[in-house]
Formats: structure tokens, sequence, C-alpha cells
């Protein structure tokens, strides 16, 4: 039998509810879609499974399916990212959620397995396991399923896998590749909400430190910016020759982790990708070097691998190892796992916002229409949609182009 929730205290709900407001009062462009949820019900007689950081800011999406007449399951997408009391205030109100922070990883597989056990409509994932999960370990269920939606890159790249390989059952829509999600919550976002988890772990001073950010994606990039704001000397590694280029023309330094490593006082992966770090960097790094991950899994370092190493393993205070190892120390944060959701609260509502009215309309356009099983792209015209309703909850007006203007630009014959 499949219980209604399982959370960590539902006596959390009153200030997960808080929570909840405060993180509403900044999510404007969220907010209208809500409205209009209200008021049209498109996603009537429909069921969300989801598989997302449970946060202040999830919880807003969850409301606006909710508004929009959906039923919704929910996961967390990571054993270390919920908000205790945001899981506590959704049981309260009534929606399926099994998430606690600090899960182990089978209650991890086993809460998502409930998820797909309501027969999801819908998917929503960030990371894949919940697709992967659908389509490896419950089978069955696939008839339930008419699309999805993907929140990051790391999902991204194995549903696209999956269509090569021509194992996608189903349509799901790259949220990820949203303009309004990549350029905003990737970029400002995990610039910012990864130094926060930094400094609320253990809090070194960063300026005059250097810096090692592995991968100049977007996430990349806003972590190697935050850090030269903050006053550090930045190093980029890459094996990208578009982005290391690009690394090296924003001002970075760019070089093979073998020869930062001996350079780095702290190590941020934002790849994508496994043992970015591995034992065999960490034997040639500085005493006390910080060694953190804002990647979506944690297999960029390779962890298991350092700690077969190490002399001695020490937890100094939540989310903070200590290792002892080749004879120095070195430090190992949130276990390896998204150091922005484990050691401090994510990325900040204003920027989930437009991510998560991205998911809202794409599950609302997947309901719709009918897709042939693939990966695709939100249209651009809902993407646009999502920045005037962003600009519009800030106050912000822009120009628009005149009759003549859009006849100019339609034109091939007139020149100079």
């Amino acid at each position: 039998m499949i219980p209604n929730y399982l959370v960590k205290d539902i006596g959390l709900a009153e200030q997960g509810a808080r929570n909840i407001a405060l993180a509403e009062e900044r999510m404007g462009a969220l907010m209208e879609i809500r409205k209009r949820f209200e008021q049209e019900k498109p996603l009537k007689d429909i069921t969300v499974g989801m598989a997302l950081h449970v946060t202040k800011e999830t919880a807003a999406l969850v409301r606006t399916l909710k508004a929009g007449g959906a039923r919704v399951a929910i996961a967390s997408c990571n054993p270390l990212s919920t908000q205790d009391d945001v899981a506590a205030a959704l049981a309260k109100e009534g929606i399926h959620v099994y998430a606690y922070k600090g899960e182990s990883r089978v209650d991890y597989y086993k809460f998502i397995d409930f998820v797909i056990s309501h027969k999801p409509n819908i998917t929503v994932d960030d990371g894949g396991d919940l697709v992967t999960r659908l389509h490896t370990q419950k089978k069955e269920f696939l008839e339930y399923v008419k699309g999805g939606t993907e929140e990051t890159t790391t999902g991204v790249i194995r549903l696209r896998n999956m269509e090569k390989e021509k194992e996608l059952k189903y349509p799901v829509i790259a949220v990820n590749d949203n303009k309004t999600k990549h350029l905003f919550d990737n970029y400002y976002g995990t610039g910012q909400s990864t130094w926060d988890g930094v400094l609320r772990a253990i809090n070194p001073l960063i300026a005059g430190k250097t810096v090692v950010v592995a991968g100049y994606g977007p996430c990349g990039k806003g972590v190697a910016l935050r850090a030269r704001g903050l006053g550090a000397n930045v190093i980029v590694t890459e094996v990208n020759a578009f982005r290391a280029l690009q690394a090296v023309y924003d001002g970075f330094r760019v070089m093979p982790m073998r020869k930062a490593a001996k350079l780095g006082d702290v190590f941020i992966t934002v790849t994508g990708n496994k043992d970015v770090i591995t034992a065999e960097h960490v034997r040639l790094m500085r005493n006390g070097a910080i060694l953190a991950n804002s990647g979506h899994f944690n297999v960029e370092i390779d962890v298991e691998g350092i700690k077969a190493e190490a002399d001695e393993i020490v937890k100094v205070r939540p989310f903070v190892e200590r290792i002892e190892i080749y004879g120095k120390h070195i430090y190992i944060l949130a276990e390896g796992r998204l150091v922005n959701l484990a050691a401090a609260e994510g990325h900040p509502s204003e920027v989930m916002d437009t991510s998560f009215a991205g998911q809202a309309l794409a599950i609302e356009y997947l309901v719709k229409h009918e897709l042939e099983p693939g990966v695709y792209k939100l249209p651009e015209e809902l993407d646009y949609n999502i920045a005037e309703l962003k600009l519009k909850s800030l106050g912000v007006e822009i120009d628009y182009l005149t009759e003549e203007q859009k006849a100019y630009l339609r034109s091939w014959k007139e020149g100079t």
C-alpha cells in the first residue's frame, strides 16, 4: 500500500508554509500563470509525477499545478536537497510527497517508486532518475505516461542518449534548454547559490584564494564570475575547446586539472560528468584544499576513491569532512553532492520563477498536444512569454518594434 506521504516531521508544516509564501512573493511570473490555471483548469484529471528538489520554490510550482487541476505526487531528486519544513507543508496540503533531507539510497529510489505507483500522466524530472526508473524497473507504468519535462543539463544529456538509442518511449520537453532557464537559473542561480553553500558549510575567505572551476558551461560561467567578484584568482578547466577559449577571453587562466590541482585552494565541479577530480588529483593538491560539487550527481568528485586512500576521515561539522591523506588534509563538502542545495537553500526564488514558469507551460503544452517520443524544446513564443511575464512582475517596460521596423527586418532589398 502506498502511503499518502512520508516526511521527516509533519510538525514543521507551519514554518514550511511561511517559507513557501516567502518564495511566492518573489515569483511573479509563475503566480500569473497560476491565476490563469485557476480559471482554465488545463490540467484537470491529469496526474503529475515529480522528482525535483523539494524546496520552497518547487512547492510554488506544485501549488500552481494543483491550481490547474492536477493531482501531484513528488519525491526528491537528490538525497540531501529536501527542505523538511516544505515537505511537511505540502503533505499537510494533501500533496503526495515522499522526501526527507539525508535520504538513504534505498529510500531515495523507494520514494521515486512511490511516485510512479500513482500512475503519472506527466513526469517532471531533474536529473533523469524518474525517467530512467520508468524505462528500466517500472516499465508497466509507461502506458499511463503522455509526456514529461526535464529540468537540468545532466538529465537532458541522459534523455538525448536515450533518444539516440531509440529507448525513450514518450515525448519529453527539455525545459533546461529554455532561454528563460539556462541563461538565468544555470548562470545567475548556480553562481550565487554555489558560493552560498560553500560559505555556509565552511566559511572560508575567498578573496586572495585560487579557485578552480571545472566546467565552463552556463553553470561554470556563473560560479567563475561570482568567484572573481569575491576576490578570487580563478582557473578554469575544460574539455571543450570553444568553452575554454571563451574562458580565456573572459580573463581566466585555463589549464588541465592535473596542473590546476597544484595551484588551487578551492575546487568547484560543474561539468555533468564523472571522475573530474580523483585521488590522483588530490595527491597533487595543497594542504587544506576544499572540494565541492555543484553538478547534479555525486560522481564529479570521486569521493569513494579518495576516501579509499585516506588515513582518517573526520566529520568536523554538518556537510564538512576532513580527509587525512597523503600526509596532508583536504575538505570535502556535502559528501560531493550538490553543495548549493545540501549546505544552503538552492537558487534564489526570483531566478527559479522563470524556470518553473517554463515547467508549468511545458506541462500544459504536453497535455494539449500529441507528440511522438523524443526530446523537444518548448516553443520559442512560450519561452518569450515567460520573459515578458517576469519583466511585468518586476515593473520593467521595454520598447516594441514599429510596423516599419518589422517590415525592414523582413526585407532583404533595403541597404545603405
